[in-house]
């Protein structure tokens, strides 16, 4: 069997904890680093951006900043769905390029903030994922769930190196 390296850069702490915000998406539960998120918000109006990636194609405006409006359902190729009262905008910041970037990620919902344990992570594995492996930086087995950790900082690069041009998925 070969193992094909999967770059995991998620920051654990000494004691193996990782504390996270959690929310869904598509019904499925995701996570991001608590200390990634800026704020949550409601949604609010946002700008389609023509011919901007699909993953990106809306801009809001946060606090009398532009910033980009993400969909990871577009990167995890899931189906749109119709904004509910439950759906919010996490304000994350990520460095990007070597620069601190504001980006928004719409949301089903916002769930907890939660601690997950590195003992119960593991790497996408090879066979079997219905999402691009490197779209992930790891699952986490959390009570009878499975919690994702999208690797955002890949997600967001690609689109940085594509020079957020239009693509076709």
């Amino acid at each position: 069997m070969i193992a094909m390296p999967h770059r995991n850069t998620t920051a654990w702490t000494d004691d193996g904890a990782l504390e996270v915000l959690t929310f869904g998406l598509g019904g499925e539960t995701f996570a991001l680093e608590a200390v990634l998120v800026r704020e949550i918000l409601d949604l609010m109006p946002e700008t389609r951006v023509p011919g901007a990636d699909r993953l990106a194609a809306s801009v809001i405006n946060f606090r009398g900043r532009i910033i980009p409006l993400a969909d990871l359902r577009i990167a995890f190729g899931m189906i749109p769905q119709a904004d509910t009262s439950e759906s919010r905008i996490v304000v994350i910041e990520l460095v990007l390029d070597d620069e601190p970037v504001l980006i928004g990620l719409k949301t089903d919902r916002v769930n907890e903030v939660a601690t997950l344990l590195r003992d119960a992570a593991e790497a996408p594995p090879a066979i079997g994922m219905r999402w691009p492996r490197d779209h992930i930086r790891c699952l986490v087995r959390q009570g009878g769930d499975l919690v994702v950790l999208p690797d955002l900082p890949a997600l967001f690069n690609m689109l940085i190196a594509r020079g957020g041009e239009q693509t076709v998925h």
